[in-house]
């Protein structure tokens, strides 16, 4: 589920920044400047969506295994929420986009230069 909410992301957001940018700059599609203010957009709104689902992982497979806090995934949401409020799910959130930021930006650039190589247009 995380890597359909992860890439779902990423490849709308990035495309929908893309346009973004280009309306607001005058660049164009292809233009690295739009290319990589789109890709470091793409990150934060990847870590908005993804941060919940790392978070559940982590306390599911941080658990003792003889005394099991939660009985899965939607116990421990619910669990989380009541105890610790909505804002527990986006601890950690700047190392998490300090991470897919770069990530996200190396991968939709090499991305888009493979597809120019290749012959296709722009995303």
């Amino acid at each position: 589920m995380r890597a359909c909410v992860l890439n779902g992301t990423k490849m709308a957001c990035y495309d929908t920044i893309k346009g973004h940018v280009v309306e607001a700059t005058g660049w164009t599609r292809k233009d690295p400047r739009c290319q990589f203010t789109a890709a470091a957009g793409a990150g934060f709104f990847m870590t908005c969506t993804v941060a919940p689902f790392d978070m559940l992982r982590t306390r599911l497979m941080n658990q003792p295994t003889d005394k099991k806090i939660y009985n899965g995934f939607v116990d421990a949401t619910v669990k989380i929420f009541r105890n610790e409020g909505p804002g527990a799910f986006y601890r950690g959130f700047l190392p998490i986009w300090g991470r897919f930021a770069p990530q996200a930006t190396l991968q939709l650039i090499i991305f888009e230069k493979i597809l120019g190589a290749a012959g296709y247009s722009s995303l």
